[in-house]
């Protein structure tokens, strides 16, 4: 009786099966225009095979965003999925690293002085 308790709780307490080994990469977006897609930017560095230099080489991923936050410039995490659309082989994971945003203020006189040469430039 003892035993079949002791087996109960080791199954309860076995980790669930992995889904399988899924393809992963990290790149940048470049594109988040299309809705609840983004354009990730992989990019990898080979040797040449004739000159033995380091190159880089670029390949270009279309990602499903369920919930559109991955915005231009930040690092991501795809994995490989079954195929969304024509194009669409890839689903967003994690971002890995957010892109800093910067707003560009410009100072209240200065701004007043674009306003005026503005008005300035109607007239003419």
């Amino acid at each position: 009786m003892a035993d079949t308790t002791t087996n109960q709780s080791q199954q309860a307490k076995a980790p669930e099966k992995a889904i399988g080994n899924k393809n992963e990469k990290v790149g940048e977006v470049v594109s988040n225009k299309m809705d609840k897609t983004i354009v990730v930017e992989v990019t990898r560095r080979v040797s040449h095979p004739l000159y033995k230099r380091i190159v880089q080489k670029r390949k270009k991923f279309y990602a499903h965003d369920e919930k559109r936050e991955a915005q231009i410039g930040d690092f991501v995490r795809i994995i490989e999925c079954r195929p969304l659309s024509k194009l669409k082989r890839w689903q967003l994971s994690e971002i890995v690293r957010k892109a800093v945003q910067v707003n560009v203020e410009l100072p209240a006189d200065i701004a007043a002085a674009n306003a005026a040469a503005k008005k300035k430039r109607k007239k003419q």
